[in-house]
């Protein structure tokens, strides 16, 4: 029996009387990847911000594991396994790669899980362990991308939320990062929310989809069918 990480149920959020999610419902399996894909503006980050409790939703619920979830904290939806990488690749740039990674721990105590998962990282990311003692700051954007997912890794997710891993990424680096995302999925049991305006890589590693369109699911389906369909490729994949 297939079980639900995350379900909206008709949510919906504005922001000064404008809305930028009007009545969403959709959900993610455990040990799902699934991905969000549309244009700037048609409310992905939106959805983030309310998962995250970085905004109050103005109706509708959210269940985490069967548990209500609006009206959490965002430190409290952090202690219960949600973790989120944002956009623009937000490192301590005066830190060292080491001292960023251990960052993600900061809500754990127990120090033998914690040295394990920091092992598991390096082995996953080698450039970070080259990197182990630089300050953040003079890595390439890639290699900013991979400590940022890294850093959200020794937090132990179990629902781990990318949004925008590819932007700005050199295109031999997106590749790294694509395949670094199926593997914690498939590695780590984690299940995965991806917002990703690279909507060709984002159903190319995902099982399920959602796209939106100015605060709506317009459409929804298995990635592998959403990439041959007619609208999908006219509206999202440019051709």
């Amino acid at each position: 029996m297939t079980t639900q990480i995350l379900n909206f149920e008709d949510v919906k959020l504005y922001y000064d009387h404008v809305y930028a999610l009007k009545g969403v419902s959709l959900h993610i399996n455990e040990g799902e990847t699934v991905a969000l894909i549309g244009a700037n503006g048609a409310g992905k980050s939106s959805i983030l911000r309310v998962i995250t409790g970085l905004n109050s939703l103005t109706e509708g619920q959210i269940y985490y594991q069967g548990q209500r979830l609006d009206g959490a904290s965002p430190d409290e939806i952090v202690k219960k396994g949600i973790v989120m990488v944002p956009e623009g690749r937000r490192v301590f740039p005066f830190l060292s790669v080491k001292d960023n990674l251990m960052m993600g721990a900061f809500s754990r105590t127990d120090k033998a899980g914690i040295k394990q998962t920091l092992e598991k990282v390096l082995v996953r990311f080698p450039r970070l362990k080259e990197r182990y003692y630089q300050s953040a700051g003079t890595l390439s954007g890639g290699e900013q991308q991979m400590l940022v997912i890294g850093r959200a890794l020794m937090a132990k997710p179990k629902l781990l939320l990318l949004d925008e891993p590819s932007l700005g990424i050199a295109p031999k680096l997106v590749q790294d990062i694509a395949r670094s995302i199926v593997e914690i999925n498939r590695d780590e049991k984690v299940s995965v929310l991806l917002v990703e305006q690279n909507s060709r890589m984002a159903l190319s590693i995902s099982h399920r989809a959602y796209a939106m369109a100015t605060g709506s699911i317009a459409l929804s389906g298995l990635s592998a069918e959403l990439l041959k369909d007619d609208r999908v490729k006219k509206l999202y994949l440019g051709g």
